[in-house]
Parts: structure tokens; sequence; C-alpha cells
């Protein structure tokens, strides 16, 4: 542009800012510095919002960005890990770096991972601005939260977290290693387009039994009432004598002998501990609505408790232990 256009350009700008009001120079501005800052931010290449990344029942929008960058929204990345939105002020963004921040996942997060996460990426979608995240960083963050866990790091209320990243660690690792088998024989340009994704898909599907959240909230608020335990408690740990009284009031009045078959059964750490939790080896058909049933009845049963003795008394007489040597249909 010449510099007697440039003139002529500025002359008839203020020509036209001298006729407009103080509301619509405001708005002129606000326009301008944000075609300015858009201008510097990434945009969304590949992807929509009718086409999200999806396991088994989750469905997380992704995208590639201009610069080749594979994304996930925020909010995607919490409905994958089960972090609930809680009372942050300020989005998914700020409720993602205070659970990375907690004493428990803290010293398991590296710098640059904590760094990624406070400043998520901000790029244009459809005319839109979106917040995001790496789409590894699921990965990263799955990471963190294992090894929080294998170190006893972890609080109750963070337990289905982690069961949640070892499923998707699970699903993420079998799809890849046949995405590499399939880039290694050059099948990838014959596979369907979402082949991927059905694999990840059925495998989800037939995982994600194992970590259904089976035992319902309230059956430790109430425990924790008629046991006097401050709820949540201050040290996020539940007492261990809770797993004792857990034993006695669900497993010992499933069915005979079912507390010491699912016991047997149970896969073990070095150390002695059950890998999985108890009720994930009772079978879909029996065991499981069996256990759905009991656990309703026993939250009715502490509701209307006053204390420990009265609710003992109460279980005794309607859900009583059993003394015989029949069993429950238990998967091997």
């Amino acid at each position: 542009m010449s510099d007697d256009a440039k003139k002529f350009g500025a002359m008839g700008g203020k020509k036209s800012a001298a006729n407009m009001s103080k509301k619509a120079l405001k708005e002129r501005a606000q326009k301008a510095s944000q075609a300015r800052w858009q201008k510097g931010i990434p945009t969304a290449q590949y992807g929509s919002p009718d086409r999200p990344l999806r396991i088994g029942d989750l469905e997380i929008p992704c995208y590639v960005l201009d610069d080749q960058r594979r994304v996930l929204i925020q909010r995607g990345m919490m409905t994958a890990l089960d972090i609930k939105q809680g009372t942050a002020t300020r989005g998914a963004g700020d409720r993602l770096s205070k659970f990375i921040g907690t004493k428990a996942l803290s010293s398991f997060v590296s710098p640059e991972l904590g760094q990624m996460i406070t400043n998520p990426i901000v790029f244009q979608v459809g005319g839109a601005t979106a917040y995001g995240y790496e789409a590894t960083i699921l990965a990263d963050i799955c990471d963190a939260v294992l090894a929080a866990r294998k170190a006893g790091a972890l609080n109750y209320q963070q337990d289905h977290i982690a069961e949640q990243c070892e499923l998707l660690v699970r699903a993420f690792a079998r799809v890849g290693i046949v995405a590499l088998v399939d880039e290694a024989t050059g099948f990838q340009a014959e596979r369907s387009r979402d082949a991927l994704a059905k694999i990840l898909e059925s495998f989800v599907q037939k995982e994600l039994r194992k970590w259904v959240r089976t035992f319902p909230p309230q059956y430790y608020e109430q425990l924790c009432r008629l046991r006097d335990v401050a709820y949540p408690p201050p040290s996020m740990k539940l007492p261990q004598y809770f797993g004792i009284l857990t034993n006695s009031i669900v497993y010992d009045r499933l069915a005979p002998g079912v507390k010491d078959e699912l016991k047997r059964i149970t896969p073990r750490t070095e150390s002695g501990k059950l890998k999985d939790k108890m009720f994930q080896r009772l079978t879909d058909d029996v065991g499981n609505p069996k256990l759905l049933e009991h656990l309703a009845s026993v939250v009715a049963l502490m509701k209307i408790s006053p204390d420990y003795e009265t609710f003992e008394l109460h279980l005794n007489k309607a859900l009583p232990k059993w003394s015989d040597t029949l069993q429950l249909a238990l998967d091997d």
C-alpha cells in the first residue's frame, strides 16, 4: 500500500470514527482486537462436533489443528477420566488443574505435564474459540494416576478415577498395537475409516463391566454416620476395618459360602491384597443383580437406624447370614 493510500485510509477512518457513538466505537475496537488475537491462534483443520472420539459410551470431541497437533476438548477429557466438574468457577480447565494439584497426585505429575494442563491450547473451530489439550496428555494423566495408586497415595474418592484410567490405558494399548500392525503391513490403506474406533469400542464394552461402580456412595456415607466417622473422612481414606464390616454386612449374606469363594478366585498381589474388587467376580445374570438388590436393602435399613447397634438388629432380622453350603453363581 502506498503512503498516500495509507494517509487517506487513516483520514477516512478518523472521519468515520468522529460520527460514531461511544458504544459503536467500543464495539469496533473489540472486534479489531479480537481479529488481531485470532490471527495468532491455530485453527481446527479436521474434525467436527458430530464426529467425536468414541470410547464405549464416552464421546470426546477431538480435532487436528492446522499445525498437526491432535487435541481433545477440555470437558471431554474430564468425562473420559470420570472427574466431576465440581465447584470450580472457571470451568473444566481449572477443575483438572485442581485435580492434578491435589496432595495425592502432585508428586506424580511432571512439571511439564502440569504446565500443559494449566495452559490449555486455545484454537478456533467453526468460528468459535475452543480449549483443549494434546491427545497424548490423556495417557500421561492416566500414567500419573496409576503410579499414585500403586504407591498407595490415592484416597477412596479417587479410586474410580484410577479404575477409569486403567481401562483407558488398556484400551489405547490394544488399539495402538493393531494400528502399528496395520501400518507395518500396509493394511491401513485398506481398512475402513472407523475400523480402529470399532475395535476400541468393542474392547471397552467388554471390559467396562469390571469397572462399574457397584457400591453406591450412600452406602459409605451411611456407614460413616452409623460408626461416627466423618464423611468424607479428613484423611480421605476410610478406616481399614470398614472392609471387615462390609464382609459381614454384604458378602456373608448374599448366599452360602459366597465370600470364601470370591476370595478364592480373586487374584492377589505379592503382598496378599486382592487385585480386584470381589464383586467384579460375580456373574452378570445372577450374582451382580443379587448384590445390587442386597445393597439397596442395606442402605434402606441404614437410613432408618439411629446407630450401628440398631442397624445390626434390623440387618440380622431382614437379611440374616447364611449357614448352609449352597453356592451363588460366580465367574471363574
